[in-house]
């Protein structure tokens, strides 16, 4: 009976071992299943370059404006520094034109008294000598005395009538008004604005130098010719290289300021400067000029005859006469041109002429742009016309209409256009 179990038991052991084995090699042996190969696109490598190169094409807009803004401000700045930097030059131009101004006035003074009480020193020893002769007495050191005081008079006054002292104060005034106000002008650009470009320190820079040629500091080799053959009004702007022809445009409506009737009353004002003032000061400076050259010959040819006069003083009536009466002509003729401050007057006449000149330049380089939205504003230009003339809005309006119909009726206007100088 135990042996039955026992063999039961190793028959159902065998018989489950083997299922189970059966089950595991069922198990393995399942069929695999085929492999199918699908192409799938490559991805191409990139190097560190190429991503640096992907990157910069996103950020190339956004690094470009940033860029252009920073060259902007930088040259912004760089034209401002530039900017100061001749603010501060033109500052130091007006107070040298203005020192050495006063410096040559008080030469004009100091020259004229000197020149006149060695003339009429020299003449009343001359007059000396001829009583001191007349009465036998020696006079020798007398003759020798007025000869060499008159001689010395000669002299000084060849160099004075040469470099016309009172003429040179006069133009150290004009450059130190025209460097002050050159300086305003700078100044108000730097307040009004903040984005400067190089065009504007070039535009300065050409101001500065035009002036600085215009009126010179220096007496030997720059001096302005105090006799030229003509009478030339000043000119202290740089003129244009190429002036382009005039052109009769017409703004049509009112464009920035401009329409057909302000630019008609512009070439009205035009004309009246042009035939009245310009021509005017033109020819009050000729005779101004022809009355100082006559004066500044006189003068040292009346003490040189008084020199030599002088010299036979006592030796005869006519020699002290000639004398005597020579050098207080030379004195009237002296305190007439370096008194009345004849030099002074042409330079005031040419700097007048210069001034409507440089106006009628102003208005006819802004009547020759076409286009009116590049011009300077219309009503502003108008407005900086009549106050450069004295006269105001309605005033300026009434000259333009008055020169219209003289024109018409082939007549001259009978005003000038400022009022003044």
């Amino acid at each position: 009976m135990a042996s039955l179990q026992t063999s039961g038991y190793l028959v159902s052991s065998s018989s489950s071992s083997f299922s189970s084995k059966s089950s595991i090699n069922a198990a393995i042996s399942v069929p695999k299943l085929p492999n199918f190969n699908f192409p799938l696109p490559k991805v191409p490598s990139r190097t560190l370059v190429d991503e640096l190169i992907l990157k910069d094409a996103f950020t190339k807009k956004v690094d470009d404006e940033s860029f252009m803004k920073s060259v902007i401000t930088t040259n912004s700045k760089a034209a401002t520094v530039k900017l100061y930097a001749i603010l501060e030059a033109v500052a130091d131009r007006v107070e040298m034109h203005k020192n050495i101004g006063e410096q040559r006035d008080n030469w004009n003074k100091l020259l004229l008294n000197s020149i006149n009480m060695i003339t009429l020193t020299a003449t009343s020893i001359a007059g000396v000598a001829s009583a001191c002769g007349g009465a036998g007495v020696p006079h020798f050191a007398l003759n020798l005395s007025s000869t060499l005081l008159f001689t010395a008079a000669t002299g000084m006054l060849l160099i004075m009538n040469k470099i016309q002292p009172s003429q040179l104060a006069e133009e150290q005034r004009n450059a130190a008004r025209l460097f002050n106000q050159l300086y305003r002008n700078i100044k108000t650009r730097l307040a009004l604005h903040d984005n400067h470009t190089e065009m504007d320190v070039k535009d300065a820079m050409n101001k500065v130098l035009a002036l600085d040629k215009a009126y010179p500091l220096p007496l030997m080799g720059k001096m302005i010719e105090k006799f030229p053959e003509r009478f030339e009004p000043a000119s202290w702007w740089k003129k244009p290289n190429n002036k382009s022809p005039r052109k009769n445009t017409r703004s049509q409506g009112n464009i920035n300021g401009w329409n057909e009737d302000l630019e008609m009353e512009m070439r009205e004002v035009l004309e009246v400067i042009k035939t009245k003032d310009v021509e005017e000061y033109k020819r009050l400076g000729n005779a101004a000029l022809k009355v100082n050259k006559i004066l500044a010959i006189s003068g040292p040819l009346l003490t040189g005859i008084a020199a030599v006069g002088s010299a036979f003083a006592g030796h005869g009536s006519l020699a002290a006469v000639i004398a005597v009466t020579a050098g207080a002509l030379a004195t009237t003729v002296n305190t007439v041109e370096h008194g009345g401050q004849v030099g002074m007057v042409v330079e005031m006449y040419r700097n007048c002429a210069g001034f409507f000149s440089l106006l009628e330049e102003s208005v006819e380089s802004t009547l020759e742009i076409s286009e009116p939205e590049r011009r300077e504003n219309g009503d502003l230009f108008e407005t900086k016309v009549a106050l450069k003339l004295g006269r105001s809005l309605s005033e300026l309006r009434d000259l333009a209409r008055k020169s219209y119909a003289c024109r018409m009726e082939v007549t001259e206007v009978d005003e000038f256009a400022s009022k003044l100088i």
